[in-house]
Formats: structure tokens, sequence, C-alpha cells
């Protein structure tokens, strides 16, 4: 495994950093003028040795935190690229692109990488929107990013090396929201709204949640990791209510399954509560404090964690729910 990216799954296909030995193949595929004519920054002919340079320069991007330049692998042949830069001038912003190789195309290669480093950037990366473009006459990319689930955002013009003509590009744009399914798949649904016979709290969801507090004073947050709702976002750890269950017996469960550690009913101090509207149902989440428990945090369900001083919990990107509660617990803290 390459050190400076942990390679993606995405279906049948692979996603990991471009290696020095990638820029033979990359530059078989991408010196096609029917792929490059589709490309803003890639020039036809396409020099050998700027592969070369290519390659090199994103795995700098990579190391720096900048830009993921990724091939887009099927078993042991690079069959396409796909990318994503953040935004310098918009904070939480980033543009997403990708190619595929001709003779690879119209085999769902696009949007399986397109998707999956999507979804992998909101979930692991300080982003809230990721924007792509396609040049106007491209309906075939206009149609993968839909297929993905971003959606229109206007139009504007980019210089095409290959072209050395300045044309109207489409654009697109999609967050959480839109892509909170793989691609081919439907976004979750919300629950259906209650009807007149619904018993009083049909739709109401139960969330208890926990701010354990170090030693030092510090909260914990875990960031939901890919393939939950509102992944990328930092939360005080927690879950739903299970049939029957107490808040306080609800956070000893979720404790233990997610973070390892051990916590009695006494040591869950009722602190505050969330009262949020969902689609089609209502969140209710306590809020309980915890300074003692037994047993190492750590992330069991592969979600990164942070211990954060009260101070800084405003700089963390927080469902909707969980932002009343850090004002609370910074003045209380």
């Amino acid at each position: 495994m390459d050190g400076i990216f942990a390679p993606l799954r995405a279906g049948a296909l692979t996603l990991r950093a471009l290696r020095p030995e990638d820029a033979a193949q990359l530059h078989r595929l991408v010196n096609d003028w029917e792929v490059a004519r589709m490309l803003a920054r890639v020039p036809f002919p396409y020099p050998r040795e700027l592969a070369d340079e290519w390659i090199a320069s994103t795995r700098a991007q990579i190391e720096a935190g900048t830009a993921w330049h990724l091939a887009i692998m099927r078993e042991d042949a690079l069959v396409g690229c796909v990318g994503l830069t953040t935004t310098r001038d918009a904070p939480r912003h980033a543009e997403l692109g990708y190619w595929v190789g001709r003779r690879h195309w119209g085999q769902g290669i696009g949007p399986e990488a397109a998707g999956r480093l999507a979804r992998w950037a909101l979930a692991n990366l300080d982003l809230d929107v990721i924007h792509a473009s396609v040049l106007e006459e491209n309906k075939r990319s206009a149609a993968v990013l839909a297929r993905i689930g971003f959606v229109p955002d206007g139009m504007a013009e980019q210089d095409f090396t290959a072209r050395n003509a300045r044309l109207p590009v489409r654009r697109f744009r999609a967050g959480r929201a839109e892509l909170s399914a793989p691609a081919g798949q439907p976004a979750p649904e919300a629950a259906p709204q209650a009807g007149p016979a619904a018993a009083p709290g049909a739709n109401l969801l139960l969330v208890a949640a926990c701010a354990l507090i170090d030693s030092d004073g510090r909260v914990l947050l875990a960031r939901r990791p890919e393939g939950k709702p509102m992944a990328g976002l930092w939360e005080f750890p927690g879950g739903k209510l299970a049939p029957g269950e107490t808040p306080e017996e609800a956070l000893i469960r979720e404790l233990k399954e997610e973070l390892g550690i051990d916590v009695s009913a006494a040591c869950l101090a009722p602190f505050a509560f969330a009262s949020h509207p969902l689609e089609g149902r209502h969140l209710l989440m306590p809020l309980y404090l915890c300074r003692r428990w037994a047993g190492t945090v750590e992330g069991r369900e592969g979600q990164a964690l942070a211990w954060v001083r009260p101070g800084k919990l405003g700089d963390y990107a927080m469902p909707p729910a969980d932002k009343p509660l850090v004002a609370l617990l910074r003045d209380f803290l």
C-alpha cells in the first residue's frame, strides 16, 4: 500500500495515489483527442514527460493536503483518474474532476469513481460543498454528475488548453444531502409524516448524547464516518434509544460499542437537551456530562476522534442539533 494515501474501494475499482510507474499507461490514455478536448487543463498532444511531472505534483499535493488526484484502477490496469482540489477562496469547498480512457467508456467507471471520492471527501476532509464543471457539449459527463447526486449550479466559462479557447461550461454542486447514497442508489428516504391516527410522539426520534470531559477539561467529539447521514460532521458521542431503553441505558451501550469504554449511570449527569425538526420527524436529544469512565477511548466504528478545548468547540462543523449545545457547554466549562 502507498503510504501517502490509503486506497479506496469503489465496486470493482480501486482509487489510489498515482505512482511514477503509472506514467506510461496514463500517457497512452490521456493523449487522445477525444479525451483531452473535454478537459480544461490538458494540452494536446500530451507530452510524455508531462505525465512524469504531473504524477510527481499529485503526490506532493496529497502530502500537503491541498488536492487528491488518484488513479482509477481495475485490477492492475489504470483506466482513468479522479481528483478533488480544495478551493482557496471558498473555505470548506472543493472542485471534483475525473476522466476515463476512451476504451473504457460506457462501463460505469465515472460515476463509481467520482461518487466514491466525493463521499469520502465529505466524510474525511473539512468540506461542506463539492463543485464540478463540464463542457456544455459534454452531455455524458453531465449525466454522470446527475447520477451521483450533483445538482445544476448555473453556467460559466473556462479556458480549455487543448482547444486554445474559452468555452461555456455547466456548473454543478452537491453537499451531504445530495451525496448521502452510493452512485446508482437513491438517498435514504425520510420517515413518513404521521397521519391523523398516529399515536402521540410517533414521529419523535429520541437520541442520547454525552460530553465526555477529560482531566484537562477537554471535550470529546466524534466524526460521523462515511456511509452515515451527515458524514464528516463532528458530534457528541451517543445514539438512538432502543425500544424500552432509558437515555442512560442507551448511552452506556453506545459508549461501549462506539468507544470501548464502560460508564455507569451514576457518572452520567443530565446537562441540557436539543429539540430539532427533521424531515418527517422531530429530534429530541438530551446531553449528559461524564467525567469518569473505565477503559481507553478509541474509535471502534472507524470514526475519527478529537479532544477539544471548550473555547474551540465552535471551530468544528457539527449537525444542526448539536450546535446550540456548544455555547451552553462552553459557558459551563
